[in-house]
């Protein structure tokens, strides 16, 4: 496995991973084994690296990801603590091939870590958003105590309202996230019916709450996915505190937040 150790920019982003699954921690959003991370590593390979050979046998996808034919990501493991990913990824995450069909995967480094139980749906999202010709190399899914708290109130279950109160708590939110926030319904973790829900509110959306489980974001930089969930934390935390002193946030104008569009570009 030197071949991929020597190359620098891969061990950047895999650098960054950590970093981020560091911050899950320390934020409070990863208690356990959760949450998962992948990311599409495919361009910063070598030919020698992509044909690394496989360390186990190729197992096989529920659905066929046509549009991720020989590519290769780094995925957090089944099972593994972000904690333990950001001191050491290789040993709690791996790297994975698709096959060139899109029906299955190999793992090829470094590792024989099984991937993420969500795998599947995240590459569900990947091919879909590849299909789509976003260049979103990212998939982090992660658990913010205070965005959870909001998916329990049933107000909050429509994206027009979610956003518009979460853009209202602070500029910076409707700057970093400009695309607002979808929500998908209640399922059942890991199923590929969440998979074909978060996908359908990927059509207008960056980042998407799951009711009740957690949220989602995709992006072409892992900081930027990270830095979308903070912002939409910290607008939570303004939210619900300001409920706590027993008021409700009177929150940005509508002219305000507008505003904010031709200065920023949005």
């Amino acid at each position: 496995m030197m071949c991929i150790r020597k190359n620098e920019r891969l061990m950047d982003e895999i650098g960054r991973i950590a970093e981020v699954a560091g911050y899950l921690w320390e934020k409070g959003w990863a208690e356990r084994n959760g949450g998962n991370i992948s990311v599409d590593l495919t361009a910063l390979m070598g030919q020698e690296e992509k044909d690394l050979p496989a360390l186990a046998p190729a197992f096989p996808l529920q659905e066929p990801m046509r549009m991720l034919g020989g590519h290769i990501f780094y995925v957090t493991g089944t099972g593994k603590r972000m904690r333990y990913v950001a001191k050491d990824p290789f040993a709690n995450g791996s790297l994975i091939r698709i096959a060139p069909d899109g029906s299955s995967y190999e793992i090829i480094a470094e590792q024989p870590v099984r991937p993420t139980s969500e795998l599947p749906s995240h590459l569900l999202m990947h091919d879909f958003l590849r299909g789509k010709g976003r260049d979103n190399r990212v998939v982090l899914h992660t658990h913010p105590t205070d965005i959870i708290g909001l998916t329990h109130c049933k107000p909050f279950l429509d994206s027009r309202t979610i956003t518009r109160t979460l853009w209202s708590m602070i500029p910076e939110c409707r700057i970093i996230v400009p695309k607002g926030v979808g929500i998908v319904p209640y399922e059942i973790p890991g199923t590929m019916a969440l998979a074909h829900a978060t996908i359908r509110q990927l059509e207008e959306h960056d980042v998407v709450f799951w009711e009740k489980h957690g949220i989602l974001a995709v992006g072409e930089d892992i900081i930027e996915c990270f830095d979308a969930i903070d912002t939409l934390s910290k607008s939570a935390q303004i939210y619900l505190n300001a409920r706590m002193a027993g008021y409700e946030p009177e929150g940005m104008t509508d002219q305000q937040l507008d505003d904010l569009v031709p200065a920023f570009g949005l």
